[in-house]
């Protein structure tokens, strides 16, 4: 399902089908330095772990200790106006930059927000961004996704859910929300599929990833304020994430 850029028009998509594609929400150029940048890391990175990973995939973390060329997709403001209303305070969980490489499978289908205990129905927990850096096409792994399953309260994956797959272009962002099923796709081609993920989790809720700990605080004093925020440097009210009684961006502006 498509959107175009405004809020309002991703909010009633994702509430239909629990994702929307935004054409041309960055410009091609930008997607091209950030798929150069990631290309050179993934030269030292190792395939996946397991049949989840993908054996023939690479997964970039740490991704703000390792490129600066992804800070702007992380602040995007109709990213962000979308996660206004929808988590209200939230903070980056999960980012990976994911390349499926040929002959990998299809991931199984899941549900980003399963690894949180908490029963539905629920308010969203999660909301994730798909940037894809090269074509997305069903042949080389796009994302498949199940439509209107952020709406079911099952656990358990029908056995024939009906799947649509995320055909898109550099420049497009996928939003959807960590309750509807998904998965990375097949590729049948000679080329990797790159994608960045960002997943952003309500700020109550511990990350998937320690950013404090990845990011190194000099490097993290650098960046922007509402980056820094997004990546632990923050508070969820009334008081969730304080250091010492304190906020603890004071740390990254203290002396010594």
């Amino acid at each position: 399902m498509h959107a175009t850029g405004d809020p309002g028009d991703v909010m009633a998509a994702l509430g239909q089908a629990g994702y929307a594609i935004i054409p041309d929400a960055i410009p091609v150029a930008q997607a091209a330095a950030a798929r150069a940048d990631l290309e050179a890391i993934l030269e030292t990175t190792p395939l996946g772990r397991d049949e989840f990973e993908g054996r023939h995939t690479r997964r970039v973390y740490a991704l703000f200790a390792k490129t600066r060329t992804l800070d702007p997709l992380a602040l995007h403001p109709v990213v962000l106006g979308v996660l206004d209303q929808i988590l209200g305070h939230y903070a980056l969980s999960a980012p990976a930059a994911i390349a499926i490489g040929p002959g990998q499978g299809h991931q199984p289908l899941h549900r980003d927000d399963a690894i949180y205990p908490i029963a539905r129905p629920r308010p969203e927990l999660v909301v994730n961004v798909m940037w894809p850096l090269t074509e997305f096409t069903q042949a080389n792994g796009a994302t498949r996704l199940v439509p209107g399953s952020h709406r079911w309260e099952d656990e358990v994956l029908p056995a024939r859910p009906p799947v649509w797959v995320a055909e898109m272009r550099p420049g497009s962002a996928l939003i959807y929300t960590g309750s509807v099923w998904h998965g990375g796709g097949a590729n049948t081609t000679a080329q990797d599929r790159l994608g960045v993920v960002l997943h952003y989790a309500a700020g109550w809720l511990r990350p998937v990833e320690n950013h404090v700990l990845a990011v190194p605080p000099a490097m993290m004093a650098a960046l922007p304020p509402r980056l820094q925020e997004l990546l632990g440097y923050n508070i969820c009210p009334p008081f969730i994430g304080y250091v010492d009684g304190r906020h603890p961006r004071k740390l990254l502006t203290r002396p010594g």
